[in-house]
């Protein structure tokens, strides 16, 4: 397994924020990110690229892609933000079926949306992927 998809509706706050944190821990992989409903060739919401600029991480250079049928078709593992955006794949592309979770999957719980909404909602949503960052990187280099 070496390619990663993440993926959330519109691919400017929480899938960004995960893609560019997987890859600063999954050197080794290529990791990419894409929306459901992406707003296609937006950068990153302001307060995303703030907030991962505060742990050593730039995404400025992020522009958000819309998912491809190709994208999940190479992708090893599609992780989401909630059991909806796992459905809507899942029922897009059945057969990558049994390669899409949740990245709260192992806390069991999805990771809200903080698109428009003030920094602390923003401050939650990361603290949520981080756990989910983490317990996904522990398991991947565990394979």
């Amino acid at each position: 397994m070496k390619n990663l998809l993440v993926v959330c509706i519109g691919n400017v706050c929480r899938s960004p924020m995960a893609e560019g944190m997987l890859a600063a821990q999954l050197p080794a992989w290529r990791v990419q990110s894409a929306g459901l409903g992406a707003l296609i060739g937006s950068p990153a919401d302001e307060i995303a690229v703030k907030l991962l600029h505060e742990r050593g991480l730039d995404i400025s250079g992020h522009r958000a892609l819309q998912i491809t049928r190709k994208m999940c078709l190479d992708a090893d593992m599609v992780l989401v933000m909630s059991r909806e955006q796992r459905r809507q794949i899942e029922s897009l592309y059945p057969e990558i079926c049994g390669r899409v979770f949740r990245l709260g999957e192992h806390a069991d719980r999805d990771i809200p949306d903080p698109y428009r909404q003030p920094e602390p909602v923003f401050r939650h949503a990361l603290k949520l992927i981080d756990e989910g960052v983490t317990s996904w990187v522990q398991r991947i280099r565990r394979l």
